[in-house]
């Protein structure tokens, strides 16, 4: 097989830009695959999804009532805003449980 070589200043140029790369700490631990774990606090949300959902799903009932009762176009559309969010927020705390149950770990959020 017919091996290339390189100039003399090709040589140096990969040398210059070696030398870059290596004075680079945080790409240095990524490439070795030594990069530390960052533990972040649970954000807020976190912490009240449960009461969240428990406020949320009560006042979306209650707007499904009045939206039926009056047929108002706005309580409606209330409504439908409202179950979409308290659907979300229904999701994620399964999604979190189901992660800490099955011995997934924290959830990223």
């Amino acid at each position: 097989m017919d091996e290339t070589r390189l100039s003399a200043y090709e040589r140096r140029v990969l040398a210059e830009i070696e030398e870059d790369l290596s004075a680079d700490d945080g790409l240095a631990r990524r490439m070795t695959g030594h990069r530390p774990a960052r533990r972040l606090p649970a954000p807020p949300a976190g912490r009240l999804g449960a009461p969240a959902a428990v406020v949320l799903g009560a006042a979306t009932l209650t707007l499904l009532v009045l939206a039926v009762a009056t047929s108002a176009p706005a309580l409606i559309w209330a409504f439908a805003a409202a179950w979409v969010v308290t659907l979300i927020l229904l999701l994620r705390l399964v999604v979190r449980w189901t992660r800490r149950h099955a011995g997934g770990g924290r959830p990223a959020d």
